[in-house]
């Protein structure tokens, strides 16, 4: 950022007065900005025995698979957004059961909500952000094709659960510049 979208004045970065970080400040309004992670939300669908995964039609990770998530719109809620992805990459109609697993993505900036959500029908089709939709039993997952880490932990703590038919909020924090996460 280089320029004030309020005034069009140069910008510099600094720490505001009672601030701890720093900021880009515009000297010549006194705007200041900030800049605050991405929520990405989606589902983490079930049809019977079988999860619902969809191909990436886009970057990043394109033709890996991953669930049916993305960035929240504004003007919606958590559960509306993960609605909304769900629809838009496969096509298809869920309930939502609960907040499942909550992954504060460090290194993006990123925070992931998945919800934990059923089908009533297997009824799914690909769309301009999925080259494929398909639901898989966690012998058939495309385990070395999966498009990113928290997707992989998100099946994992399904599976595990699913055992005990006991699904618990799940809470992670992955940066790849901290070795220990």
């Amino acid at each position: 950022m280089k320029y004030c979208s309020n005034c069009a004045e140069p910008i510099r970065i600094g720490i505001p007065e009672e601030d701890n970080l720093p900021r880009h400040i515009c000297d010549s309004c006194d705007l200041i900005y900030y800049e605050n992670p991405k929520i990405i939300t989606g589902c983490l669908a079930v049809y019977e025995d079988k999860v619902l995964l969809c191909k990436r039609a886009i970057e990043p990770r394109k033709g890996y698979w991953t669930l049916p998530a993305g960035f929240m719109e504004n003007n919606e809620s958590t559960e509306q957004g993960a609605l909304r992805e769900t629809f838009e990459e496969a096509n298809a109609q869920v309930r939502i059961s609960h907040l499942y697993t909550l992954t504060s993505i460090v290194h993006v900036n990123q925070v992931q909500m998945i919800y934990l959500a059923h089908m009533d029908k297997a009824e799914y089709a690909p769309s301009n952000e999925s080259l494929e939709v398909e639901l898989f039993s966690e012998e058939e997952i495309p385990w070395d094709e999966l498009a990113f880490p928290t997707i992989r932990n998100a099946l994992k703590f399904y599976f595990a659960d699913r055992v005990n038919n006991v699904f618990p909020l799940r809470e992670r924090s992955v940066d790849i510049n901290r070795a220990s996460d």
